[in-house]
């Protein structure tokens, strides 16, 4: 038994028909018949009923079809192994990530990938968290980027890093002449937060209760970017990882202070299908990404 028996089998049941099966392997319906009779005599029994209008499989034909199914996928899977392995790793891999690290926090992971395989190319998705844990169980992202990353069904996670949080304030705010803010200086201030939805939001909404603090969100943004202008505008104070205000800072236009309590941290993990296979250029971005975890973070 060849596996082109089973593909023919296989295109006999997904399509109906003979004579479609015929077409997709490029052989006669007479041949396409004869392989189909010889599996049926090699399990003696029928694998497929016949009517006027469709090919149906029998119970045991939709049994040897789910098998080869499984069979005809593997064996795709290990010739592309093979053929990747004869040639210089190229391609592109999508990844999906929360705007705050897509935006600010890739750039290691970029000169790295340069470095080490220049013709793969990392494709960016933007998206917000739940959103990249579909991307990635769907298959429409290889690669899923979130903050405080939490078990689901169907998702490995790997830690990548954790963002140190900074107060971020407008230049002639009170807290920009302090050398650190306490979080409770934040109660009754008036506060630009993320919307309640995001994880960084619950995280910090965790840490006020543990504090007994009462915060005046006056705004509730869903990214960072329209944060940092209202804080620029002087509307309130925010939360930020404080990658995410570098240039800001350099430019005068924010100010950033640690909490007076210690570091506050947030993790970064990166999300990978269960059991997926990642053809070369996936594995070369997540190296890519590993490579860049141990890279001291420039905070």
């Amino acid at each position: 038994m060849q596996l082109e028996s089973l593909k023919m089998f296989c295109d006999v049941v997904e399509t109906g028909s003979f004579s479609r099966a015929a077409q997709l392997n490029h052989v006669t319906q007479s041949a396409v018949s004869q392989q189909i009779r010889a599996l049926e005599n090699r399990y003696e029994q029928k694998l497929l009923s016949r009517s006027a209008r469709q090919v149906t499989p029998t119970p045991a034909g939709e049994r040897l079809f789910r098998g080869c199914k499984e069979i005809l996928a593997r064996f795709a899977e290990v010739e592309q192994e093979i053929r990747e392995q004869a040639t210089e790793v190229q391609g592109a891999t999508t990844v999906s990530t929360i705007y705050s690290v897509g935006l600010h926090e890739l750039n290691a992971v970029q000169k790295q990938l340069l470095k080490t395989h220049p013709k793969v190319n990392m494709r960016l998705n933007y998206r917000r968290n739940d959103q990249v844990y579909d991307d990635v169980i769907l298959g429409a992202a290889e690669i899923g980027i979130v903050a405080y990353p939490q078990p689901r069904a169907g998702v490995d996670i790997l830690p990548f890093r954790d963002d140190k949080l900074a107060v971020v304030c407008a230049p002639n705010h009170p807290f920009a002449s302090k050398a650190k803010v306490s979080v409770t200086a934040l109660s009754g201030v008036p506060f630009i937060a993320f919307d309640r939805e995001a994880p960084t939001r619950k995280a910090l909404d965790r840490l006020f209760r543990e504090k007994n603090i009462d915060i005046n969100p006056v705004m509730e943004m869903d990214n960072v970017e329209t944060i940092k202008r209202a804080v620029e505008m002087g509307l309130g104070v925010a939360i930020l990882p404080l990658a995410t205000a570098h240039a800001e800072i350099k430019a005068n236009s924010l100010v950033a202070k640690p909490f007076a309590e210690g570091p506050v941290s947030r993790p970064i993990g990166l999300l990978i299908r269960k059991g997926k296979y990642l053809d070369r250029a996936s594995a070369a971005v997540l190296d890519a990404f590993k490579q860049a975890a141990l890279i001291p973070h420039d905070d």
